[in-house]
């Protein structure tokens, strides 16, 4: 019949119409309700444009039909930029791309030498709205900041400097030089790191001149080296030998020191038994002497000078036949 809502002569109805409708705006809106923000990302919302509220990980909600927009940013995960080369894949090897970019890394150090600086920096994001509607391009502005203040730093350093010593303080202050320009375009990111890779002179001669300088650099840093090597084996070993003679000799001062008193000692004694019997003590010492003398002497006869015509008789042994020296 006539209006009853069904199909009539194969037609639709405006009630099927309506249904229709209804079905597909109930999906749409369940569509356009809701939204997953993943783990490591954070979701930004708004509401005909202007910004709503920030989203965390996990199934959301929001005002369908698009009077609510989303907008996911990887907050948890840490970015990366490369200069002066890129890596084509990732992984246990490495895969790096065959063509360099000069453009980036080729710098004028402070002693007007040309050097090839090659570098990343790792950052992340932590403010997704001002990452998202701040600036408009943000990869280009990172990069843009990143090379200029490495190009500062390098051009205020001697070109040994950048490759040695100065390494480390020019990462160090490179992030926190960047981390300022990048506050002043609240551009929502904050640099953790940032780090120098391969630097080297460009190709050509200037780079074959330069590895000269830096194997004349190595080897007087060898010979400095082999110096306190040397230095360090020879001087404890002198100031031994040194102690040891002083030891000897301060050992000898020592002896001869206790000899002479042992001697003036003697000599008091003798003088006070002199004193007491000047003849008998003149006498023995007298005696005294002639042992001392010859008491290394083998074969040696004394003989008063006063005798004479004496002629010694001796045993084949070497004893005299004679009787106290006298004569027979």
């Amino acid at each position: 019949m006539p209006g009853s809502g069904g199909t009539q002569g194969g037609r639709v109805t405006p009630g099927i119409v309506i249904g229709i409708i209804v079905a597909l705006i109930v999906v749409i809106m369940l569509f356009t309700s809701f939204y997953i923000v993943d783990q490591k990302e954070q979701g930004v919302v708004l509401r005909f444009g202007r910004f709503v509220r920030l989203s965390e990980p996990g199934l959301n909600s929001k005002l369908p039909f698009g009077i609510e927009r989303k907008y996911t940013v990887p907050t948890q995960m840490v970015l990366k930029e490369e200069f002066g080369f890129r890596t084509e894949r990732a992984g246990v090897t490495t895969i790096y791309s065959e063509f360099d970019y000069p453009g980036e890394s080729i710098m004028l150090t402070g002693d007007l030498n040309i050097i090839d600086v090659e570098w990343i920096i790792q950052y992340r994001i932590v403010d997704p709205y001002n990452w998202l509607f701040a600036v408009e391009n943000q990869r280009k502005t990172i990069r843009d900041i990143s090379q200029s203040v490495i190009n500062l730093l390098v051009g205020d350093r001697a070109i040994l400097d950048v490759i040695g010593s100065e390494r480390a303080n020019i990462e160090q202050l490179g992030q926190d030089m960047m981390n300022e320009h990048l506050d002043t375009y609240n551009l929502g990111i904050r640099v953790t790191t940032v780090k120098l890779q391969n630097i080297v002179p460009p190709k050509g001669s200037v780079q074959a001149a330069f590895e000269d300088v830096n194997k004349a650099i190595q080897d007087r840093s060898r010979f400095i080296n082999e110096g306190k090597q040397a230095y360090n084996e020879s001087i404890p070993r002198a100031k031994g030998e040194a102690e040891q003679l002083i030891q000897q000799a301060e050992g000898y001062a020592v002896q001869r020191v206790n000899r002479a008193r042992g001697d003036v000692a003697r000599f008091d004694a003798v003088l006070t038994e002199y004193r007491k019997s000047p003849e008998v003590t003149r006498t023995r010492l007298y005696y005294e002497m002639f042992e001392d003398v010859f008491s290394e002497a083998e074969g040696t006869d004394l003989i008063d000078r006063n005798l004479k015509n004496f002629v010694p008789f001796k045993s084949l042994d070497g004893q005299a036949l004679g009787g106290g020296g006298g004569a027979q």
